[in-house]
């Protein structure tokens, strides 16, 4: 058997080791990993065997996270990609074709935040729709698609991408019933869309509505492996065979072949065992624990209408917002502010609040607000 590899750091002390568990971090969708807590789980990856090389991203433990994703998204074929630029990138370079038009949320990762690589790497044009909300609508959809091809010109859209939830709308989602309609609408009129659903499991969680329910109705998905699963990096782009193949061509000729993939595949499948059911958890206890804080005086902690794992922090009196943060650290609780992107101080739901006790995290709030 392989030698675990050694960590020259102190000894890492476990939830299960230490009534402790560490912070409770407000901030991103998975449990915060450090790199000794990322040595501890490669070492015990190791001594399971679980750890199988691939050869530029091609075979051993990226293939197996690959077959295993291609399943739970109900997906023909999957590939993993080393970002969720690529992947979504990618995706849609491969629905358009000829068709060089896509559109999308103004508020969109791949609007907003992959620096216009749709058009300067892959000569395709990015139609925003819904400019400051998190999605648009069936109506807005159908507009732009009618004016598409009844112009002088004509410019067909070539693909339809939506990202749910969005990160830069405080996490939230596209209704069920609107996703439903604007994805029947696509499919009617021949164009392929594409899922960012880079959170998806958040959503699901969210919601109650399945991953494969969701899935069903996208030609393709992409999923974030790095944000929840707990992997450095990586993520799953899953579709229909013709879709997916060629890819590794494709990946290749984007950088994206990189050996040594098997360490992120292998901890995202170490993540993705139970993560479900250790979500649904957080959220069930995130719900009764921000109706408890908003009984305090002068806080509340508002739910988004169509939320997932992200909920806002409300003070009566804002100027205290970063005495209550500071409070807070002092007691091992984190959160992220300023927030650049948001007014109010937002709180992200994520296993790490299974680290202390309600009765703790509420004390610790009215503490820090109080002080």
């Amino acid at each position: 058997m392989a030698t675990p590899i050694k960590n020259r750091e102190s000894k890492i002390t476990t939830a299960s080791e230490k009534n402790d568990f560490g912070p409770v971090v407000f901030s991103g969708d998975g449990e915060p990993h450090t790199p000794e807590s990322t040595i501890k789980r490669l070492n015990k990856l190791l001594a399971e065997n679980k750890l199988q090389p691939d050869k530029y991203s091609l075979g051993g433990t990226v293939e197996e996270l690959e077959t295993r994703m291609a399943a739970e998204l109900g997906k023909e074929a999957a590939i993993w990609m080393p970002t969720g630029t690529m992947a979504n990138i990618l995706g849609l370079r491969k629905h358009c074709g000829v068709n060089a038009r896509i559109v999308l949320q103004e508020q969109s990762h791949i609007y907003q935040d992959e620096g216009d690589a749709l058009s300067r790497l892959c000569g395709l044009n990015a139609m925003p729709l819904a400019p400051n909300r998190p999605y648009f609508t069936v109506d807005e959809l159908h507009e732009l698609l009618q004016l598409s091809v009844t112009g002088r010109v004509l410019n067909p859209v070539g693909a339809v991408s939506i990202e749910s939830p969005v990160r830069r709308q405080a996490g939230q989602i596209m209704p069920w019933d609107e996703m439903k309609t604007v994805t029947d609408l696509c499919h009617e009129e021949d164009i392929p869309v594409h899922l960012d659903g880079a959170r998806l499991y958040m959503m699901s969680a969210a919601t109650g509505i399945s991953i494969m329910q969701y899935t069903e109705l996208f030609d393709s998905v992409y999923v974030s492996s790095y944000k929840y699963f707990g992997a450095p990096f990586g993520g799953i782009l899953a579709g229909t065979k013709e879709v997916i193949e060629g890819m590794f061509n494709d990946r290749r000729m984007f950088c994206g072949g990189i050996p040594f993939g098997y360490i992120s595949a292998a901890l995202s499948l170490d993540g993705l065992d139970g993560f479900e059911e250790k979500f649904a958890k957080s959220l069930n206890k995130a719900e009764s624990l921000f109706k408890e804080i908003s009984k305090l005086p002068k806080l509340s902690v508002k739910k988004f209408e169509h939320g997932s794992n992200i909920f806002e922090l409300i003070l009566d009196e804002p100027a205290k917002t970063d005495q209550l943060v500071a409070n807070l650290k002092d007691q091992n609780i984190v959160v992220t502010w300023p927030n650049p992107e948001w007014h109010a101080p937002l709180l992200h739901v994520n296993p790490s609040i299974l680290r202390k006790s309600n009765e703790e995290i509420v004390q610790a709030f009215a503490r820090g607000y109080s002080n």
